[in-house]
């Protein structure tokens, strides 16, 4: 079973290397669809737009060269592990997205996590109080947080928790000015994260709690649960014991599916709530038109949903030990 395992996550790790270059490689010619380029950016800023100092802007940026050959030169780039330099910012484009990547996953994972647990909580309440006022109430929530737009709710919480209470801070990661250590920045950080944290999980709380509570009802039907009921083990027993550890398999599916959503999603949370993550970075780079910057933090965000895809595989392959990857 272990070198089944270990042969699967190889075979995985190696069908990675074509996929990354195939979707590096959509990315850099979608993103040079777009019109303008740093080289125009920078010498606006700088007052000296003038048609031979952007010209030799894009020389020195390598900008002039045919898109084939700056093609070959960033694959080039990939397959030595270079994501290239930022010519906005004048520094080397993973050192960014090393800076930003922390805080985007925190973000994603406390998310993640909070709206598959709650989902999953909520989804076989519902299942098990099918036709009560409980189940009612908890669908046409879900359906409410699935309806409403992120950034609405993300400024509606800005106004309840920041301003009309004043309990929660509206935006950043951390207080500025505020030389904390250890607990206390651990803690600093934690309010930060709150409302973002939130604000992202809704959305995914309200399709996991549906889906959840479909999958329990499918479960719940069948034959072993019957028998489970027939020995008289109480229904509480038979919930969580027997039926969420097979109807939860189909929200682990969802949650390997969504990790590439979640985290295009998190560039409107971080934009909303300030959040220093990739996402900022995202917006900073399309309004800049720093290409490399942007290149770079598309393929670095196609690694981690790879990755988490491969972690979702081997998940599902623990909660039903039936699959073996062959």
């Amino acid at each position: 079973m272990k070198s089944a395992s270990l042969g699967f996550v190889v075979r995985r790790l190696a069908q990675m290397v074509p996929v990354l270059l195939a979707i590096a490689s959509l990315n850099f010619f979608l993103v040079h669809l777009a019109p303008g380029d740093a080289a125009e950016i920078i010498a606006g800023q700088s007052g000296h737009a003038t048609p031979e100092f952007i010209a030799g802007l894009r020389h020195d940026f390598g900008l002039d060269r045919p898109l084939l050959q700056q093609f070959f030169i960033y694959v080039g780039r990939l397959l030595r592990f270079d994501l290239g330099y930022s010519a906005v910012q004048q520094v080397p484009v993973i050192s960014l997205i090393l800076d930003r990547l922390p805080a985007t996953l925190l973000l994603m994972l406390t998310a993640i996590t909070l709206s598959i647990v709650l989902g999953v909580v909520l989804g076989v309440a519902s299942a098990r109080m099918r036709g009560t006022w409980v189940d009612h109430a908890i669908s046409v929530g879900a359906l409410a947080f699935y309806a409403v737009p992120a950034f609405w709710l993300g400024l509606m919480l800005i106004v309840l928790f920041s301003i009309v209470l004043g309990v929660l801070p509206s935006g950043g990661m951390s207080e500025i000015g505020k030389a904390g250590t250890g607990l206390e920045h651990a803690l600093d950080v934690l309010r930060h994260l709150i409302l973002p944290a939130i604000t992202m999980a809704l959305f995914y709380l309200a399709l996991y709690t549906r889906v959840m509570r479909t999958s329990m009802l499918e479960v719940l039907s069948l034959e072993y649960i019957i028998a489970a009921r027939a020995k008289g083990l109480p229904e509480s027993a038979i919930a969580w014991r027997h039926a969420v550890p097979n109807a939860i398999l189909p929200i682990v599916t969802l949650a390997g599916l969504q990790f590439g959503h979640l985290l295009g999603g998190s560039i409107l949370i971080e934009t909303v709530f300030g959040w220093p993550g990739l996402g900022r970075l995202v917006f900073d780079a399309l309004l800049q038109r720093d290409m490399s910057l942007l290149l770079g933090i598309l393929f670095v965000s196609s690694v981690v949903v790879v990755l988490a895809n491969l972690a979702v595989d081997l998940l599902y392959g623990f909660l039903d030990p039936r699959i073996v990857h062959k």
